[in-house]
């Protein structure tokens, strides 16, 4: 048997349907998004679980919990699952940092792995902290079932680093909307995507609602 981690990222919140910075900031789920983690956890809740880790924000303990608390699954929260800081970007638009932070949103947009958000954090960072939960997954579980709850940009950064992607390119080349599922089975090769982003969970009119 191997190893599979299932990557979710939290649904949705009114800066996700705004497009605002958000990654320190803690704000609520909309009640589409509390519908959204039910039916996630209709889905998935006949798979045998062996552990869940989730980012200590509201958005995510929210997703999680429909799941963990039909199965009686106790969270494990963990710090480095927290959505990239975007400093002095947070609450803003991209329309205000670019009047405001011009120079060095533009060096982000060409080269986000080692170049931050003013005040924030490089997908760099974003990996390297994330980079110790995966190394415990990996020590502790060598088979199973494991859901890691956390968000867009650390996801997909993840993802990269996990496939070998380079992490400059996580916003070009990973994509995962509110509420979708990435699965990454662990073998005697290595990580390997067996899907990416996919929202099938969801009943088709939340499935087909516009996210980012």
């Amino acid at each position: 048997m191997s190893l599979n981690l299932y990557f979710l990222r939290h649904g949705e919140t009114i800066y996700s349907q705004t497009g605002g910075y958000c990654g320190e900031l803690d704000p609520e789920l909309t009640p589409v998004d509390v519908e959204m983690a039910e039916a996630f956890a209709a889905a998935y809740r006949s798979l045998p679980w062996t552990a869940v880790f989730v980012s200590p924000m509201k958005r995510t303990l929210a997703t999680a919990k429909p799941l963990c608390d039909s199965l009686g699954i106790e969270m494990q929260l963990r710090d480095g699952l927290r959505e990239i800081s975007y400093g002095k970007w947070e609450d803003q638009t991209v329309e205000f940092v670019k009047q405001n932070y011009q120079d060095d949103y533009l060096r982000w947009l060409t080269e986000p792995a080692w170049n931050a958000p003013t005040g924030g954090e490089t997908a760099v960072q974003v990996a390297s902290r994330a980079s110790i939960l995966i190394a415990e997954i990996e020590e502790n579980y060598s088979t199973g079932n494991v859901l890691v709850v956390s968000h867009k940009a650390t996801l997909r950064i993840v993802l990269c680093s996990l496939l070998g992607i380079d992490l400059g390119r996580y916003r070009d080349r990973i994509n995962t909307l509110v509420a979708s599922v990435s699965i990454v089975k662990f073998d005697i090769h290595g990580p390997s995507l067996q899907v990416l982003g996919d929202r099938y969970h969801l009943p088709e009119h939340l499935r087909n609602l516009p996210g980012t």
